[in-house]
């Protein structure tokens, strides 16, 4: 086992050495940034040649997950190997700059009263004959 600066640089940046503020560059998630496990996000279509340079190794590995299509925010976790909050600060950050986009997932439907669905099918069937 290497000692000193040589096993420094085998030290990759999201080992569990390095703390999580770290990552995040000490942020927090935004109030208005509200992101649930179901959040879809991609890449902006422009955002998709930034440079390498310019992000984090973190938030350049979220850009190249999400660059060919959607990742739920659960999935990005995943991939990464980061906790679900370090990952959605980084997805802040990151719509901030306008590189990526989220929709949000689609509400479910409040169930319809069978009564009424009844009824209704009741007087179609009173009104056309069937």
């Amino acid at each position: 086992m290497p000692d000193g600066p040589e096993q420094d640089e085998e030290l990759e940046l999201t080992s569990p050495l390095v703390p999580l503020f770290v990552i995040t560059n000490g942020r927090a998630l935004p109030p208005d940034h509200e992101y649930e496990h179901t959040t879809l996000v991609t890449a902006a279509a422009d955002g998709v040649q930034v440079s390498a340079r310019t992000l984090s190794p973190e938030a350049g590995q979220v850009m190249d997950l999400v660059a060919n299509g959607f990742l739920s925010v659960a999935e990005v976790a995943g991939h990464t190997h980061l906790p679900l909050g370090i990952v959605r600060i980084l997805l802040a950050q990151l719509e901030e700059d306008g590189l990526i986009l989220t929709r949000t997932p689609i509400p479910r439907a409040e169930r319809v009263d069978r009564e009424l669905v009844s009824a209704v099918l009741e007087g179609l069937k009173n009104r056309f004959g069937a």
